[in-house]
């Protein structure tokens, strides 16, 4: 199945997803149907109660399943059809992703987790060192480069995730919850960094349950017992 239009500014075009049993993955809801768009430049907010089918749409979306039915493009490949060598080629290089437990290495510094990233990537040494610190200076963490991770606060750690997903400049930043366990002022810088994000041309699907960061999101869409729809 081909893709959107080249001329098309969506870089995030999901149509009619259904998926019963994501990847055997403990406690996710089923999405039932959902189709969305998100194009580059735009932050776009997932908002629903919990077991509404909100982080199982978004696995889908980034790649981590495969939906039982539907489609999902991104940046105009068609995610479900790559082989398991382009999948993870996809996942490593276009699709940057935030979650609630970052899942940093503790005892590695924040630049080495960045540049970690990079590495697995293929990335030249000379490329990792020069985008790890642009990385890190765009989250605001260049004077906290050289801690572990286990020593910093957990807003901190979420910024570090931040700079993991932006290290590998992708299309596509999927945040599962970025801000969820954080007081309202590092809830609401997190949230800052996304926009900036998406003023750089990346394209932002995220999902919050916080009323407030839902007002600063370009769209919000609604998930309900596993089918979207767009919300007011």
């Amino acid at each position: 199945m081909t893709g959107p239009e080249p001329e098309s500014d969506d870089v995030l075009v999901a149509e009619g997803l259904a998926c019963a049993f994501p990847s055997g993955r403990h406690g996710m809801a089923p999405v039932r149907d959902a189709s969305l768009r998100v194009a580059r430049g735009e932050l776009v907010a997932v908002v629903g109660p919990s077991g509404s089918g909100k982080s199982t749409l978004l696995t889908l979306c980034g790649g981590l399943d495969r939906p039982d039915r539907g489609h999902v493009f991104v940046n105009g490949l068609d995610v479900a059809a790559l082989d398991e060598t382009a999948r993870q080629s996809f996942l490593q290089r276009i699709v940057g992703w935030v979650f609630q437990s970052p899942g940093l290495v503790p005892l590695l510094t924040a630049d080495e987790n960045v540049a970690l990233a990079m590495r697995i990537a293929g990335a030249r040494q000379s490329e990792v060192t020069r985008m790890t610190q642009m990385a890190l200076e765009a989250v605001g963490l260049t004077e906290r480069a050289n801690h572990r991770t286990d020593q910093l606060s957990r807003g901190e750690r979420r910024r570090v995730a931040l700079a993991r997903a932006l290290v590998k400049a992708p299309r596509l930043i999927i945040a599962d919850e970025p801000t969820a366990h954080l007081d309202a002022r590092t809830a609401d810088d997190i949230l800052v960094l996304l926009r900036d994000a998406s003023r750089s041309d990346i394209a932002v699907l995220f999902t919050t349950h916080d009323e407030a960061q839902v007002g600063q999101a370009d769209r919000i869409l609604v998930m309900d017992e596993g089918v979207l729809s767009e919300g007011a």
